[in-house]
């Protein structure tokens, strides 16, 4: 008989965030293939029985393709495990599933999707900031600093009125080129003293913060891998080993600072 496949989201790195779903499929699951980035406290709650190996990529690192992770996630269902595809954050927000999909459907092989919860919601939680908030913040926006095609640009909201309310909250997975984000938000009307919180390591002992505005965007240091920015309003609340909520947001000098907790 065909075993089964899970894609399962480990969350930011927190095994309490874990679904109880995902949770139950580690303790019994016969193989567990692993993103780089799932923390060993996670992969600790898998079954003493279980096969388990890292599969990830990194960047600057070789490993494996994308097209042999699938090539063996499909080669242990089909000798009959049940195996659990464990990825960082939420496997459909800017992970592989599409592809992993795709190939496990050309297989036939039975899978099912275990969400997870993304490093976007998991870094705005440990600073209690509200991703989206009815006063400023209507709407919430996921993109990503690596794509594809390199020549690519992001389609940034465009802001057509200084002071303007209700812009959406920027939320950049593994950003790099703060210059150009920063360059390319002012270019689409967002102004300078817009508040930005960058996040490394969310929901980890290891998470650091540094908060800054986006004309000092790029000054900010490149904080170890996995990190994200939050750009947007909300930033003005956040919480970071100590309370923010009433620092003005009138001068870089006083928000370029590093804290980690």
């Amino acid at each position: 008989m065909k075993g089964k496949v899970y894609l399962v989201g480990a969350g930011p790195g927190d095994p309490e965030l874990l679904t109880l779903k995902a949770f139950r499929l580690l303790g019994s699951a016969g193989v567990v293939l692993h993103d780089d980035l799932v923390t060993p406290a996670i992969l600790e709650l898998a079954s003493p029985a279980a096969q388990i190996l890292n599969v990830g990529k990194r960047c600057g690192r070789r490993g494996f393709s994308q097209e042999q992770i699938s090539d063996l996630t499909i080669s242990y269902a089909n000798d009959g495990y049940t195996v659990v595809r464990l990825q960082g954050g939420d496997p459909l927000i800017f992970g592989r599933a599409a592809e992993e999909i795709a190939a496990l459907r050309k297989a036939d092989v039975d899978f099912e999707i275990v969400p997870g919860v993304t490093s976007a919601l998991g870094a705005a939680a440990t600073a209690k900031v509200s991703l989206t908030e009815r006063r400023v913040a209507s709407s919430v926006i996921f993109t990503t600093g690596h794509r594809c095609d390199r020549n690519s640009t992001t389609a940034w909201p465009v802001v057509t009125a200084p002071g303007a309310e209700f812009r959406p909250t920027v939320v950049v997975y593994m950003p790099t080129d703060y210059a150009s984000i920063a360059k390319e938000l002012q270019g689409a009307g967002w102004e300078r003293e817009t508040p930005c919180l960058l996040v490394s390591s969310a929901g980890t002992p290891q998470e650091t913060n540094f908060l800054t505005l986006l004309s000092a965007l790029p000054d900010a240091p490149q904080l170890s891998s996995p990190r994200l920015l939050i750009i947007g309003a909300v930033v003005k609340t956040a919480s970071v080993g100590q309370t923010l909520a009433a620092q003005k947001f009138h001068g870089a000098p006083a928000l370029c600072r590093s804290v980690s907790w």
